[in-house]
């Protein structure tokens, strides 16, 4: 088990326009919000993320990225506003876990079960660089998964009499209570 107190090992690799995305003191962090890629891998994930999405040049996209394995890479450093959680971004930090969630059939009612665990490496990893950020963030306090906080219904894609959930990550096989009892932060948004 690594040592959550230790700074992480993270790989910089900034996304192309990470540079026009709006600059941000650290001490206007308060939220570090829990996603899933909803995609295969990293270089699939790596790729929605460079694309621009926004007049602004930009795309959406989570902070740091943590593959199966327990590396994390940066894409966006916490002093810049990157567009991963409708309503929050000003004010909070992404965190993607690499996961294949609903994929390829994110709005498909018969295929809404997220069934892929996460690896123990994955969450040793999260839960190290949450203590990190905790230190580095001094006005980081709470967390929220990503279905916390977007909770919004659209159209199911095979039915559109149905509808279903937005955003369903980090999921229902995400482990809330063991992660909270190692980080110093109040899940909010539940």
């Amino acid at each position: 088990m690594s040592d959550p107190t230790s700074a992480p090992r993270i790989t910089l690799q900034p996304l192309p326009y990470v540079d026009l995305l709006p600059p941000r003191a650290a001490s206007d962090i308060t939220l570090a919000v829990v996603h899933c890629t909803e995609l295969p891998d990293l270089a699939t994930a790596r790729a929605y993320g460079e694309r621009v999405l926004y007049d602004s040049g930009t795309g959406a996209s989570g902070h740091w990225y943590i593959d199966r394995d327990g590396s994390i890479v940066e894409y966006v450093p916490a002093t810049r506003v990157a567009h991963h959680v409708r309503g929050h971004n000003a004010h909070s930090v992404g965190i993607e876990l690499v996961n294949t969630g609903r994929f390829p059939d994110w709005y498909d009612s018969r295929r809404q079960a997220m069934d892929e665990p996460y690896p123990p490496a994955q969450i040793e990893a999260l839960a190290a660089l949450l203590a990190h950020l905790r230190e580095a963030l001094p006005a980081l306090r709470d967390i929220a998964g990503h279905e916390d906080l977007d909770t919004g219904q659209i159209a199911a894609s095979d039915d559109p009499a149905r509808t279903v959930a937005r955003k369903r990550d980090p999921g229902p096989l995400f482990p809330w209570p063991a992660l909270l009892a190692r980080v110093p932060l109040q899940r909010i948004g539940v």
